[in-house]
C-alpha cells in the first residue's frame, strides 16, 4: 500500500511512517517545516519527504492519507483529500487498526513525565531481552530510533492527551486500549482545547473504561485529580505509588542522595533494590516507579528493571546537559508548565546545593503559556532560582513584564534574542548552573550561549 502522511514531521507522526514502512508499505509525506532530526531519520528509512502542503505532492495518488493532528479545515492537502474522496484516517486509528489491537499495549500518560517514563520502560524491557514495539514522542537515547514495531507482543506508547485530528476530537489515547496503564499525573494544561481540569478528566475517564478486568492501572497515590477520575468507574485493579512505607501498600523510594541519583524501591514494605543512575530529581524517582511497575505487570522482575535503569540514558532534552564552559554547564529541559518547571528547578538546587546559582531561562512557548493560563503560578515555580530571565516572544499574548515584580529573585524580560542572550552571558559567573526552559527550538539558544560563554572566558584570560 502507498500510504501518504500530512505533518509527517512531528514525533508522533514520524513515528507513525516509520512503523508503517516497516510494516512493508511505501511511505511518503510531507510537512510545512522538513528538518533534522526527524527528517535525516525518516530519509535513512526511505521515506519520501516533500516540504510544503503542495496539491502536486498527491499527484501519485496514494491508497490512504495519514492526517496528523495539526492539519486543520482549509490546508491545501485537506482540501484535496475531501474533495477527491481519498481514503484517509488519524495517526492513532491507523496505528490501533494496524499494530496495536493484537498487542499488549503499555500506555503511558498525565501530564508530566510522559516521555521519559516512556523510554525507561521500553527500556527496561529491551534490556529483559523482550524486544518491544514503541512509540515515544522524542528521542530515547537508548535506541536509535523514537518509534519500531518491534518482535514481541509487547508495545510501549506515550499516551497523549492532546486531540486525534481535526474529524476526531477525543484524545489520542482512546485509540490506544491499553492492558497496562500508567497514569502519572493530571493538571489542567492544552487550554487550547479544553476548557478547565473535568475536560481532561473526562477523556482520561475515556481511557480507563477501555482497559480491562486482567490489566493494570500505575499511578501514584497523593494525585487527587487521578483519583476523582477513577472513582467515576473503574473495573481494573490498580497500584499506587505511596509516599509513606506501609506493609500492605504500594510501591515506594526512599533517597539515600538529596538529588534522587540513588534510592531504594519498596514495594508493599519489602525492599527491592537500590538504583544508582544518571538522573537526577523526585520527578524522575516518580517516573521510574512507574516504570518499575509496569514492566513487572508485563513479568519483569523488578530486581531487573532496577538493574536496567542503571544504564538508562535520559531522553534528549530532559534536563539533558549540553555543555560546560569555565564550570558553567548549560542544561536543556522541555518543561512548559509551573508543575514541570517547580520540579526541575527542586532537582538542579537538590544536584548543585545552596552555594552555587541556579540560572532559569524560560520561553513561555506552548499554547497553555503563550495565552497566559499559567501565569499567576508561574513566579512560584521559578522560587528555587538565583537568577530568572524570561523571553518575551512575538506569540505571548500577555506581559511577561508582570513576572519582574511577581518573582522574588531578579528577573530581567526581553523581546530581543541577541540582546536576551547577550544578558543571560553577562550575568553569569564560574560554576553557575543555566537551565534553558521550553517546548521549541528557541532559536538555538543553548549554543549560543555556550559559545559566546567560551568567547568571554577567553576574553577573561587574555585581559
Amino acid at each position: 500500500m502507498h500510504i501518504h502522511i500530512l505533518g509527517i514531521c512531528g514525533t508522533f507522526m514520524g513515528g507513525i511512517a516509520a512503523i508503517a514502512k516497516q510494516l512493508g508499505h511505501r511511505v511518503s509525506g510531507c510537512d510545512a517545516n522538513v528538518y533534522p532530526p526527524m527528517s535525516t531519520q525518516l530519509e535513512r528509512l526511505g521515506i519520501e519527504l516533500n516540504q510544503g502542503y503542495l496539491v502536486e505532492h498527491l499527484a501519485d495518488e496514494p491508497d490512504l492519507v495519514i492526517i496528523g493532528n495539526a492539519m486543520s479545515r482549509g490546508n491545501p492537502l485537506v482540501e484535496y483529500v475531501l474533495e477527491r474522496n481519498i481514503n484517509y484516517t488519524s495517526g492513532p486509528q491507523w496505528l490501533l487498526e494496524n499494530v496495536l489491537k493484537d498487542r499488549w499495549v503499555l500506555a503511558v500518560s498525565g501530564t508530566h513525565g510522559k516521555t521519559t517514563t516512556s523510554s525507561m520502560l521500553t527500556w527496561i524491557l529491551e534490556y529483559a531481552g523482550m524486544k518491544p514495539g514503541f512509540l515515544i514522542g522524542g528521542v530515547p537515547q537508548n535506541f536509535d530510533c523514537s518509534a519500531r514495531l518491534g518482535d514481541a507482543p509487547f508495545f510501549v506508547i506515550e499516551a497523549d492527551e492532546y486531540d486525534t485530528a481535526f474529524f476526531d476530537k477525543r484524545s489520542k489515547f482512546v485509540h490506544y486500549r491499553p492492558r497496562t496503564l500508567v497514569i502519572n499525573n493530571l493538571e489542567f494544561d492544552h487550554a487550547d482545547i479544553f476548557s478547565d481540569i473535568s475536560d481532561i478528566q473526562r477523556q482520561f475517564h475515556h481511557l480507563v473504561r477501555m482497559v480491562p478486568s486482567n490489566g493494570l492501572i500505575i499511578h501514584p497515590q497523593s494525585e487527587q485529580a487521578i483519583t476523582d477520575t477513577l472513582e467515576q468507574g473503574c473495573w481494573t485493579p490498580i497500584e499506587q505509588s505511596v509516599t509513606e512505607v506501609e506493609p500492605l501498600a504500594g510501591w515506594h523510594a526512599e533517597k539515600l542522595v538529596a538529588d534522587g541519583s540513588e534510592f531504594v524501591v519498596r514495594f508493599k514494605g519489602q525492599e527491592q533494590g537500590i538504583v544508582k543512575w544518571h538522573l537526577i530529581g523526585d520527578f524522575n524517582i516518580d517516573n521510574a516507579l512507574m516504570a518499575i511497575a509496569a514492566a513487572r505487570h508485563a513479568g519483569v522482575p523488578t530486581k531487573v528493571a532496577i538493574e536496567a535503569l542503571a544504564e538508562f540514558v535520559n531522553t534528549k532534552r530532559r534536563l539533558e546537559l549540553r555543555g560546560e564552559v569555565a564550570g558553567i554547564k548549560v542544561f536543556d529541559d522541555f518543561a512548559h508548565h509551573p508543575t514541570a518547571i517547580s520540579k526541575t528547578l527542586a532537582a538542579l538546587r537538590a544536584n548543585v546545593g545552596n552555594d552555587k546559582r541556579v540560572i532559569a531561562v524560560l520561553e513561555p512557548r506552548s499554547n497553555t503559556m503563550k495565552s497566559g493560563v499559567h501565569k499567576d503560578t508561574l513566579a512560584q515555580s521559578l522560587q528555587q532560582a538565583d537568577l530568572v530571565f524570561v523571553y518575551q516572544g512575538e506569540q505571548v499574548q500577555w506581559s511577561v513584564d508582570a513576572l519582574i515584580d511577581d518573582c522574588q529573585q531578579p528577573c530581567i524580560v526581553s523581546d530581543n534574542l541577541p540582546q536576551f542572550i547577550e544578558q543571560v552571558v553577562q550575568a553569569t559567573q564560574p560554576d553557575d548552573t543555566i537551565v534553558v526552559m521550553s517546548n521549541g527550538g528557541f532559536g538555538g539558544i543553548h549554543q549560543k550561549l555556550l559559545t559566546q560563554l567560551a568567547n568571554k572566558s577567553l576574553a577573561s584570560h587574555n585581559d
